[in-house]
């Protein structure tokens, strides 16, 4: 089985690194009295920041211009 760096770089690289930011968050400027929802845990956290990576590497629709309406 072969594994495509293009797959990893632009699919599940934005995630891990969104999960790292998100864990980091909570670490060094997370809640620290319990109030915060997101930020008073760190699976909650880390959860948001791979979400927000994956959100940012879904593929969008490029235009083409030779369609004319």
């Amino acid at each position: 089985m072969k594994i495509d760096k293009n797959f990893i770089i632009k699919r599940i690289l934005p995630v891990v690194i969104g999960a790292v930011l998100g864990y980091s968050y909570y670490y060094f400027i997370g809640c620290r009295t319990n109030s915060c929802p997101i930020t008073s845990n760190p699976w909650i956290s880390t959860f948001y920041g791979a979400f927000a990576g994956f959100i940012i590497s879904i593929p969008t629709k490029k235009k083409n211009d030779n369609q004319t309406n």
